[in-house]
């Protein structure tokens, strides 16, 4: 009974770290933040931190699969600018869900990449889910905007799904603890942030600018805290992976939705609130079978 209501504090601490990260993400606009400037701080802080709580091998293991540590690399950064776009122009209750639901690709990649049986229940939640996110999805387009605020969190789900394989891979590779993956992938990542920093730099002459910095600082902390109080969670109920699963998920969605229609005022059509329901279950169904 201990361990549940110790992994569920952690559960609860993770949920709050990613809601938080989803309203830095929206209110950055209004405070005009710069992402490309405050993302490479969000990576010197993630590895860090990584650092100096999971003491991973400062030698870079070149027994590892060097090839997903690259392509982790390139693509967190690109996300994360994604992912902060997405939240701006299709709110957090859209973007929560297409990044929650993103478990799906992985569950799709078992299936048709690495040849693994599947279950009627699982086969059902991969459906509900992907209906789930086709209704959550903003698909009318207001012609006052130039942009299609429908293909950020497209991009967001697929996206997202992509980095969960390539860690699911890192988390079976047996030879080096996932902790100085985790790290190595997080170095990987600023050095590709610190490319896109000094193009925004030198070629579209934005000036570094404080208040990016120290919004990257908050942005690493909270980004980091999710990661490591989740990883805790499931440490603390080792036996009971579904249930750290399932909490995890539904309460993000939840809360995100909560703090989207309520603080933010998101609006959302009954087909927005019918994926969220569907999202919700199509959870549930993963984590029973």
């Amino acid at each position: 009974m201990q361990g549940i209501i110790q992994a569920m504090l952690y559960v609860f601490i993770s949920i709050f770290c990613s809601v938080l990260v989803s309203i830095l993400l929206k209110v950055a606009k209004r405070y005009e933040v710069n992402m490309v400037q405050a993302i490479p701080i969000n990576y010197v802080v993630a590895a860090l931190a990584c650092l100096f709580i999971f003491k991973p091998s400062l030698n870079f293991p070149t027994e590892s699969p060097l090839g997903t540590y690259a392509l982790l690399g390139l693509l967190l950064p690109t996300l994360f600018i994604i992912l902060a776009i997405s939240v701006t122009k299709s709110g957090i209750v859209r973007t929560d869900i297409a990044q929650r639901l993103s478990l799906l690709i992985p569950l799709l990649a078992a299936f048709l990449l690495f040849g693994e049986t599947i279950s009627n229940q699982k086969s059902i939640a991969i459906v509900i889910g992907i209906v789930a996110v086709l209704f959550s999805i903003p698909w009318k387009h207001n012609q006052s905007s130039a942009s299609y605020s429908w293909v950020y969190p497209l991009l967001v789900f697929i996206g997202m799904g992509i980095i969960d394989v390539f860690f699911k891979q890192l988390a079976t590779f047996s030879e080096i603890p996932f902790t100085t993956s985790l790290f190595w992938v997080f170095v990987l990542a600023l050095f590709v942030s610190l490319i896109l920093l000094a193009y925004n730099r030198y070629i579209q002459h934005n000036h570094l600018n404080l208040k990016n910095m120290i919004f990257g600082i908050i942005l690493g902390a909270f980004n980091f805290g999710n990661i490591l109080f989740y990883l805790k969670a499931h440490k603390a109920l080792s036996t009971q992976p579904s249930i750290v699963f399932t909490s995890m998920n539904i309460g993000v969605i939840a809360l995100g939705s909560l703090v989207g229609l309520w603080l933010f005022k998101e609006k959302l059509s009954r087909l927005n609130y019918m994926g969220i329901a569907l999202a919700l279950l199509a959870i549930v169904l993963i984590s029973l079978a």
